[in-house]
């Protein structure tokens, strides 16, 4: 037999008292008095009763939702940032709304709408790599929801945005690069609009010039993510006069197709040409060619920063002025990878 959920009516017809007295007992309204106020909530929690989540949203304007949009979540690395958004979304009684942009501006703007029609509280999200247009969130602006960027962020600064400073991080891979021995470095880029591509890019020249070294514009190649293309940009470098000694890939998938490529062409991996990468996610503990190094971009505490810091903005927007925007960089570490026996180190 069906039950259905106690209500505010039944509880005032038991107790023989009014609806809005039931009402503002059960949020501790200081007008009700002590002795009703604790005759209702014991009486609530007898029965199971639980407050109506759109009653709340109606009174409140608020629903307690946050969205949350990543590239795939396929990707460990967004399932790691999506795992750090829920442990703190769980602690502070936010429901999480995902979606997913597969890289598509246009789907992106499509989910952003959704999420905007649901009446989430907050947005967070990691841009597509296509994405150069933004007016999709100058709507949620006006309707006073925030968003905070992670990861990939939009490069213009009033923005809300959580990243790794990976420009840093790429100086860091150069001076150890030079330090093994390594002068001709190529690099297998992302997308040029992407602002995390512009900080590698950016790291990657400087990086060179504070070693002496000529910075050789050949030895940067592009990649789109995709298999082909990345393919595509290994056998550009390995086909120039005098390939590159070592190769930084824009991350560990893009890495592990470099590396495929390399060896069908028969180059001994990290012995040939040195491979290092970005993100250290743990699926490069259970390949045969790991980077020798990879950059730690740390996506779990990315993404409870994240939402920590779209919470904040949720609970205080009468404080907060449309000019106080948080930008937090998140420190990389240099992760060297022990050497695994095999016949191509």
């Amino acid at each position: 037999m069906n039950q259905t959920l106690p209500t505010i009516k039944e509880m005032a017809i038991r107790l023989k008292v009014s609806t809005s007295t039931v009402s503002r007992a059960l949020s501790n309204h200081p007008r009700i008095g002590l002795k009703t106020r604790m005759e209702v909530q014991k009486l609530a929690k007898e029965i199971g009763y639980e407050a109506n989540a759109k009653a709340i949203f109606f009174k409140e304007k608020r629903s307690n939702i946050i969205g949350v949009i990543v590239p795939q979540i396929r990707e460990e690395f967004f399932s790691e940032a999506i795992s750090g958004i829920e442990s703190i979304a769980v602690e502070k009684d936010y429901t999480i709304l995902f979606a997913q942009s597969f890289d598509d501006p246009e789907r992106e703007e499509k989910v952003v709408d959704s999420m905007r029609k649901q009446r989430v509280d907050g947005l967070i999200i990691s841009l597509s790599k296509q994405t150069t247009k933004f007016s999709h969130f100058h709507k949620l602006d006006k309707l006073n929801i925030p968003v905070v960027y992670f990861d990939r962020v939009p490069s213009f600064s009033n923005a809300h945005k959580v990243y790794c400073d990976l420009y840093t991080g790429t100086i860091k891979m150069i001076q150890w690069l030079f330090k093994k021995g390594y002068r001709r470095i190529g690099l297998i880029n992302g997308p040029s609009n992407l602002a995390a591509s512009k900080e590698r890019l950016k790291g990657y020249i400087d990086g060179i010039v504070k070693q002496h070294l000529k910075v050789d514009m050949q030895l940067v190649e592009e990649t789109d993510f995709s298999k082909e293309t990345t393919c595509r940009a290994m056998h550009k470098l390995l086909n120039q006069k005098h390939p590159p000694t070592a190769i930084i890939s824009f991350n560990d998938y893009v890495h592990m197709d470099a590396v495929q490529f390399a060896i069908s062409n028969n180059i001994k991996v990290n012995r040939d040409i040195a491979f290092v990468s970005y993100a250290n996610l743990p699926i490069t503990g259970h390949i045969a060619y790991p980077p020798l190094i990879s950059i730690e971009q740390y996506p779990f505490a990315q993404g409870s920063k994240a939402i920590e810091v779209l919470i904040s903005l949720i609970q205080n927007q009468a404080q907060i002025a449309d000019t106080d925007f948080v930008s937090i960089e998140v420190s990389p570490d240099l992760k060297e990878t022990p050497v695994v026996s095999s016949p191509y180190y």
